[in-house]
């Protein structure tokens, strides 16, 4: 029997697994949309949802460590998201953006916070930079294909 190694574990359900999960969660602001929400109505329900969410997770991992550094970049996490959330539909809703397009554009993203990942957290030193380099072209590129369809 073939038993994965703790990195391989963690990026199946850090990495791959999230990956289904944020696809299903790209679609829903659409739907919801569609269904007639308000923006702010929206980001309070997701609000919400995420609220419960965490409260689901601290009862199935009761841990309450926290500092102030970390409760900040908490905060600075949910604030971002929240306003990436609400420009997302405001794209939908006022300017009648297609999903298909707007998705891949603001999933770019990742190339932000591996150029931030890079900087901050000196992860230069312990990735392939060429394959690095390579994957993020091939990022933009297809963002910006698929973005121009």
């Amino acid at each position: 029997m073939m038993t994965l190694s703790n990195q391989s574990i963690g990026l199946i359900i850090g990495g791959f697994l999230p990956a289904i999960v944020y696809g299903f969660s790209g679609v829903l602001p659409k739907v919801s949309n569609q269904a007639g929400i308000g923006i702010g109505l929206y980001t309070i329900i997701v609000g919400l949802a995420v609220t419960l969410t965490g409260l689901i997770i601290f009862f199935f991992i009761p841990d309450s460590t926290v500092n102030w550094k970390s409760g900040i970049a908490a905060f600075g996490f949910g604030l971002a998201s929240g306003i990436g959330n609400g420009l997302v539909v405001i794209g939908l809703m006022r300017f009648k953006t297609p999903m298909s397009q707007l998705t891949p554009l603001y999933n770019m993203n990742t190339l932000i916070a591996v150029l931030l990942a890079l900087w901050i957290f000196a992860e230069w030193k312990q990735v392939n930079q060429l394959q690095l380099i390579i994957g993020s072209v091939l990022i933009v590129l297809g963002g910006t294909l698929v973005a121009r369809a």
